[in-house]
């Protein structure tokens, strides 16, 4: 019998300190929602998910890039369809402007109308978005995943070459419209390649942001196995 050190009293009071301890940390997962409270907690998991929520972040800056890229392009197929409709109608005033039984005043009107339609697709040329010219040479480099690779977007000129050919045809005599209708054309032969390259930058853009997407509902989750708490256990 031990009269001065009460071995059982230290025994609990040992045991409920441990307790004590235990009680506070599953308090402060439950409250925080992480079973990481503190680093020592799990200092490799500390470490591994910093990594994980900092791709994470970076995933969700490139697809509100690829979302601007995608606005962007979805922006310039507005504009050329509207181009295409001014392109159809001055091939029809080209036509018209060659009947044999119209006189060059006749053909004047014909001219005028077909030079608005011109003076309309250059000033569509020159819109922007956001301050980027939508129809340039320059190609744009969109940023398509966390580590920074990027997709080239080749750029849509619509002041050179058939554009501009077209642009500059007269439609105020016989001769000068039947030169007009081949540029017009050839104008439209152009603006439905370009449509085409716009909207296969915009399927894989897409794509794109489909995958982006789940990758960051993988990465979420292996973050959540590390880090949240599990509330049952």
């Amino acid at each position: 019998m031990v009269i001065n050190t009460n071995t059982s009293a230290l025994a609990g009071a040992n045991n409920l300190m441990a307790s004590q301890a235990q009680l506070s940390k599953s308090l402060a997962r439950l409250s925080s929602g992480s079973k990481i409270v503190n680093p020592s907690d799990d200092a490799a998991g500390v470490a591994i998910a910093s990594r994980l929520d900092a791709q994470i972040k970076r995933i969700d800056a490139a697809q509100s890039n690829v979302g601007n890229a995608v606005s962007f392009t979805q922006t310039q197929d507005g504009y050329m369809k509207k181009i295409a409709k001014a392109l159809d109608r001055m091939s029809e005033l080209s036509i018209l402007s060659q009947d044999v039984t119209k006189g060059n005043p006749d053909r004047a009107l014909y001219q005028n109308e077909f030079a608005q339609l011109a003076s309309y697709i250059t000033e569509a040329a020159g819109k922007e978005f956001n301050g980027v010219s939508l129809f340039s040479s320059t190609a744009l480099n969109v940023t398509t995943d966390s580590e920074g690779s990027t997709f080239s977007m080749g750029g849509v000129n619509l002041g050179t070459g058939a554009y501009n050919a077209a642009l500059g045809a007269s439609v105020a005599t016989s001769g000068g419209a039947t030169a007009a209708l081949t540029n017009v054309r050839l104008a439209i032969v152009q603006l439905s390649s370009d449509r085409a390259t716009v909207g296969s930058y915009q399927s894989r853009l897409n794509y794109v942001s489909e995958g982006l997407s789940i990758s960051k509902e993988n990465l979420s989750a292996a973050s959540s196995r590390i880090q949240d708490v599990n509330v049952a256990e």
